[in-house]
């Protein structure tokens, strides 16, 4: 049966309404009132129950499937997931409840948006707005406004080397919005197996999977994604993040991206290249072209504003080999995938006007400061972790030694008020080696160093666990 679901949400609370709906949905299923296989109310049903836009239950939902409280079963809608164990209510002390405050937030996500330029963004708002004709205030164009895929091509081709005029360039509310249509898109021409990395992005996974993708786990080395093993699994599609992985941050190397390429060609098949901080390339060696370059008839492309900007911006894009377009503008008639036109239009004057590659240089600037502190902190304060994966972005990868258990280490932090991102989460099959992903953006060099220290005294506490040492 399907489960009724009575939640409120507060309009005036300055709480956003996606993480209102899923913050009741995860407390239900905790408290045990919503039980394993319980069928939830479909986002429509939901949406117009609490009077919300259906994208907004459709975004709490996600977050959910991705963070494992709620699975999307095929021709079954969305349940909670049959592994979940209620944990029972139970008085906390006051002190041990005050522990629990957040001083250091170190999650890969955690800093997007930390260093937004309002000043910026607001002259380019305000000329965007003065700018204005009545058509941009009519409902928005399907796949985003001229100017701005136009801004956004220019801008793609120059950065990262991407191969798409302003016709096969989509914009998109974000890019769940993307992933979703893409998802959809497949599907209607017969793709309904999707490779996915693995380690990969938990949420990413989600997406596709309550759209209708089958997930194939496809195995991540240090070359990048393992192309004999895609080519076993008989996909038709897969999703891959080549300039730099999540949450491993290996780069595809040049004879893997060949690889890719030739199965792609020999089969037919679609690359979904994800690339969610080209603009935040902090190494001295040349940022890896768009894997679309090499073959645009092959790749679709997709980014985001939301590392760079924050994720509240609500702006992703799509650049599409033109195969694709007849089946992708038959979806986009049929469902809303754009943000608002206003601020698109406001991007499109943050690009034109050379905003966006000044704030990307800031950006890169500050996030070099803040990389040399963590790797600093880590050798000081967790000397026999590897960290890897700051090529770019905003975010490293810590492996950790064999010994140290991922489950207690990421709890005894947050007992000392660090939030981190265990590595586990991003696997799908098989136990995966010990790790933290560590977002370093949101945080001063001072703030680093502490959060890390903690990090490093809580190892050596964990109950049963040895303090790090050397391993051979």
């Amino acid at each position: 049966m399907t489960w009724r679901l009575f939640i409120h949400v507060d309009r005036n609370s300055g709480a956003p309404l996606t993480a209102q709906i899923h913050d009741a949905i995860q407390r239900e299923i905790t408290a045990g009132s919503l039980r394993p296989a319980t069928r939830l109310p479909s986002s429509r049903q939901l949406a117009a129950d609490l009077e919300v836009s259906r994208s907004v239950v459709v975004e709490a939902y996600d977050r959910l499937i991705a963070e494992g409280y709620l699975e999307a079963v095929r021709g079954s809608g969305t349940r909670v997931a049959r592994h979940i164990t209620p944990v029972p209510a139970r008085p906390e002390p006051a002190e041990h409840a005050a522990a629990q405050s957040v001083r250091f937030d170190l999650r890969p996500d955690a800093g997007n948006g930390v260093h937004f330029p309002h000043s910026d963004w607001l002259a380019a708002y305000e000329r965007a707005v003065r700018s204005v004709r009545l058509p941009d205030l009519h409902r928005p164009p399907p796949f985003g406004v001229e100017a701005l895929r136009t801004e956004l091509a220019g801008y793609l081709g120059r950065v990262v080397g991407v191969r798409a005029g302003p016709g096969q360039t989509l914009v998109t509310a974000g890019f769940s919005a993307a992933l979703r249509l893409l998802s959809i898109s497949l599907r209607r021409i017969g793709i309904d197996h999707l490779g996915v990395e693995d380690p990969g992005h938990p949420r990413h996974r989600g997406i596709a999977a309550r759209f209708g993708q089958r997930l194939h786990p496809v195995p991540v080395d240090a070359s990048g994604i393992n192309v004999r093993a895609l080519a076993r699994s008989g996909v038709r599609a897969v999703l891959t993040t080549p300039a730099h992985q999540f949450p491993t941050g290996v780069t595809m190397s040049r004879d893997r991206r060949e690889q890719l390429l030739r199965w792609a060609h020999d089969t037919g098949a679609w690359i979904i290249e994800v690339d969610h901080d080209g603009d935040l390339w902090m190494e001295a060696r040349p940022r890896p072209l768009a894997l679309q370059r090499e073959a645009p008839d092959r790749v679709v492309y997709a980014g985001t504003a939301s590392t760079i900007l924050g994720p509240g911006l609500r702006v992703g894009w799509l650049c599409v080999p033109p195969t694709l377009s007849p089946v992708l503008d038959r979806v986009g008639a049929e469902r809303e995938f754009a943000g608002d036109s206003l601020t698109q239009l406001a991007f499109a004057e943050f690009i034109r006007s050379g905003l966006l590659d000044r704030h990307a240089r800031r950006m890169r600037a500050r996030c070099r400061v803040r990389r040399e502190a963590l790797t600093q902190a880590v050798g000081r304060h967790l000397p026999e972790a590897c960290m890897s994966g700051s090529a770019a972005g905003l975010y490293a990868y810590l492996r950790l030694p064999a010994h140290v258990d991922e489950a207690a280490l990421v709890d005894g932090a947050a007992g000392r008020s660090v939030l981190i991102a265990g590595g586990r989460s991003c696997s799908v099959s098989g136990p995966p080696t010990a790790a933290l992903v560590v977002g370093y953006a949101g945080l001063p060099r001072s703030g680093l160093f502490e959060a890390i220290r903690a990090i490093g005294e809580t190892v050596a506490e964990v109950p049963g666990r040895p303090c790090l040492r050397h391993t051979a």
